[in-house]
């Protein structure tokens, strides 16, 4: 009997064991990212064509941050999505919780230390046809909850990235590569905005990885 009880307890252990050494970080992912082989078929349908109206861009054209419930706005409910647990205090932030950035890999326990990243920042879509949005729509895009436009990240990575497109800047990480291919090209397609040639063949490149 005692030899059968070690045995299950040296099973357990290399059971253990093995959950934690490959784990990742617990972390949410925003919804709606489409299969690699649907990204793909995505791609191929977006509009490609060189941008426009660079000059004209303000980023207040895109009304953001706001109230999302109660007293939470869009960053608040974000960092409580993609959080690990999250505390917040009765005005919405917070308080503490730790929060995985997939762009590199890093872990914070700061809130101040993540930013909320637009998959697609908001000059970019602005060049790729939202110059011809109502603010509405543009307020509906910069607070987007239901796809995979909203991420929370290390701060400095996402100041790093600017409004760049994938063919001038990607995560770090290149096992996170087909994820944003795959969450970029979704944010395009329900939106409808176009591509640079250079920057369908990065995502070609960066689909590759799936």
């Amino acid at each position: 009997m005692r030899r059968a009880f070690a045995g299950v307890i040296a099973a357990l252990t290399v059971l253990i064991l093995t959950l934690t050494l490959t784990a990742g970080p617990a972390s949410a992912t925003p919804p709606n990212i489409p299969s690699a082989s649907t990204a793909a078929a995505r791609l191929a349908t977006l509009t490609v064509t060189a941008e426009s109206h660079q000059s004209t861009y303000n980023r207040d054209l895109f009304p953001h941050w706001i109230t999302i419930s109660g007293a939470c706005n869009t960053r608040e409910s974000v960092l409580k999505r993609d959080g690990t647990g999250v505390v917040t205090d009765s005005s919405c932030a917070a308080t503490s919780g730790s929060w995985y950035s997939p762009y590199d890999g890093a872990t914070w326990t700061q809130a101040s230390d993540v930013d909320i990243d637009h998959m697609v920042p908001l000059a970019e879509a602005w060049r790729s046809g939202a110059w011809s949005w109502t603010t509405a729509r543009r307020q509906e895009y910069a607070n987007d909850l239901g796809g995979p436009e909203l991420w929370a990240v290390t701060d400095n990575v996402n100041q790093a990235k600017g409004d760049q497109d994938p063919s001038t800047w990607k995560p770090s990480r290149t096992a996170f590569w087909c994820t944003y291919a795959r969450a970029w090209i979704q944010v395009k397609y329900y939106y409808g905005l176009s591509l640079q040639s250079s920057e369908k063949s990065a995502l070609t490149t960066m689909l590759g990885y799936c």
